[in-house]
């Protein structure tokens, strides 16, 4: 079984009671935090290796490294063969800053967009342009064409929308 198919049986088990869930993401989301605080720190250096490496390399298990290549998939320049990862796969963690502050706020994961190393890289405005155009990425607005008094009247009946539903009583 592929690492990745381990990982998401684990970590998204319909059988673990909600309680060892939830202690197993706490605890991840912390090694997951002190991951992207070192990254942080050189973010145009693009760390390489296999997922082993990597794990020894920030000091989580191999499984917790899998994880973590799973998150950052989508900030990636170049995206790893995630589905059919082993421990020795060659793997690079090169994220764009941009896709990866807001695929964070995406995320909902404050923890990681809030964290310090950002402002050495973004300015605080920037941020919060980016925050902005990614909450507004999900935002739908409807356009609604406004009826001017010689068009045809949306009822249907042929007539100016001012000869019909827009005529005043």
């Amino acid at each position: 079984m592929a690492l990745m198919e381990k990982w998401r049986e684990k970590a998204y088990s319909q059988s673990t009671d909600a309680g060892t869930l939830r202690r197993f993401w706490d605890d991840y989301f912390l090694k997951e935090k002190a991951i992207y605080e070192q990254l942080l720190k050189e973010p145009e250096k693009a760390v390489t290796g296999t997922v082993k490496e990597l794990a020894d390399k920030y000091g989580i298990t191999v499984m917790e490294m899998t994880g973590f290549l799973d998150g950052i998939q989508e900030s990636l320049k170049e995206p790893n063969d995630i589905d059919n990862l082993e421990e020795d796969s060659k793997v690079s963690l090169d994220f764009d800053n941009e896709k990866l502050y807001r695929n964070m706020v995406e995320a909902k994961a404050e923890w990681l967009y809030g964290l310090p190393e950002w402002d050495a890289i973004f300015t605080k405005e920037k941020q919060e342009e980016l925050y902005k155009l990614q909450k507004a990425s999900h935002t739908y607005k409807r356009e609604e064409k406004k009826i001017g008094r010689n068009d045809p009247c949306p009822c249907g009946s042929g007539k100016k929308y001012k000869n019909c539903c827009g005529r005043a009583s």
